[in-house]
């Protein structure tokens, strides 16, 4: 009997053990970064540039959509120093406060629609036009789970946005009912599709389009969720996305796009962290790849998290000596 109860008890201890997720590994040199998948191209070149300076640093990149990167933390509890995503909101509704305490903005960026020279219809489309070539039968398209990455729920404001501003009632819902077969998780999935002919266009970030050297239609500025001056409209469309948990539910609103970045409270690595940081929010190194790479550079100068800053990021971006 005490055997079957010593093996009970062994059974329940690495069950227990089991689920408790990897632990966080030591303090080393390597410093891991979980990325939107429209920061592959900017990252790694700010990567490179920093390991350069900083040659006893090596920096591991792991791109995802925003929202499935924030869900590798609080969920799967993988390994995390330093997380970037499209959308600052992403860190505010699913990392803070348990997984971090504040988020920076650093960038940002527009709605647009990519194709290339094999794409159908190609000579007609413009930004006044898009959603009626987009519904022609003989034209597929493209665009990102919205519940894994913000590229996807801002194309899904962005057709009920031109919905209103084209004045076409039904457009929204037709939009998202089409092409489902083509939804993927992050917006950069979508590229092979469009370099493999399967799709004509692809709902993207300006900046990726760019990166890749895409032909792209040019949105309004009433709909591609880049000009402050709209706030107000943005806001009037919305989605409802997965909160914290399965049965908690967030509605997000249209707003200009934000990209936000933050540090994770339990890194071991925090001086690792803060020295990439520092290096991406200076203009003259990391922001200046950034705007290389097609995306506006962000100084958040007014955040409401500024106190709990580390004390280098405050200086830089206070202008403090």
């Amino acid at each position: 009997m005490f055997k079957k109860i010593q093996a009970l008890l062994l059974s329940f201890l690495l069950v227990a053990l089991g689920c408790r997720g990897p632990e966080r590994p030591a303090k080393s040199n390597k410093l891991i970064i979980f990325h939107a998948g429209s920061l592959t191209k900017p990252f790694h070149e700010i990567a490179k540039a920093f390991e350069s300076e900083n040659p006893d640093i090596k920096v591991l990149l792991e791109a995802a959509g925003s929202r499935e990167c924030a869900r590798k933390i609080s969920e799967l509890n993988k390994p995390c120093d330093l997380i970037a995503t499209s959308d600052y909101a992403v860190i505010e509704t699913l990392l803070i406060p348990d997984y971090a305490e504040w988020q920076i903005a650093f960038a940002g960026n527009e709605m647009c629609i990519a194709f290339n020279s094999s794409s159908r219809m190609k000579n007609k489309i413009n930004s006044d036009n898009w959603f009626e070539v987009l519904m022609n039968d003989s034209v597929y398209f493209g665009r990102s789970d919205p519940e894994s990455d913000p590229c996807g729920y801002r194309t899904v404001i962005m057709f009920d946005l031109a919905e209103k501003h084209y004045r076409t009632e039904g457009l929204a819902n037709h939009l998202k009912q089409k092409d489902p077969e083509f939804i993927r998780p992050k917006e950069v999935d979508m590229l092979a599709l469009l370099e493999s002919h399967a799709i004509d266009y692809m709902f993207i970030y300006s900046s990726v389009a760019k990166q890749h050297k895409l032909n792209f239609i040019e949105l309004p500025d009433e709909i591609n969720l880049s000009n402050p001056a709209f706030t107000e409209f943005y806001a009037t469309a919305s989605v409802e996305l997965s909160g914290k948990s399965k049965d908690d539910k967030i509605i997000q609103k249209g707003e200009p796009m934000i990209y936000g970045i933050s540090i994770l409270k339990n890194t071991p690595n925090k001086d690792l962290a803060e020295k990439f940081l520092t290096f991406l929010l200076t203009s003259e190194k990391g922001m200046n790849i950034m705007e290389q790479n097609g995306q506006q550079a962000i100084i958040d100068s007014n955040s409401k998290y500024m106190e709990k800053f580390p004390s280098e990021i405050k200086k830089l971006l206070t202008n403090e000596k």
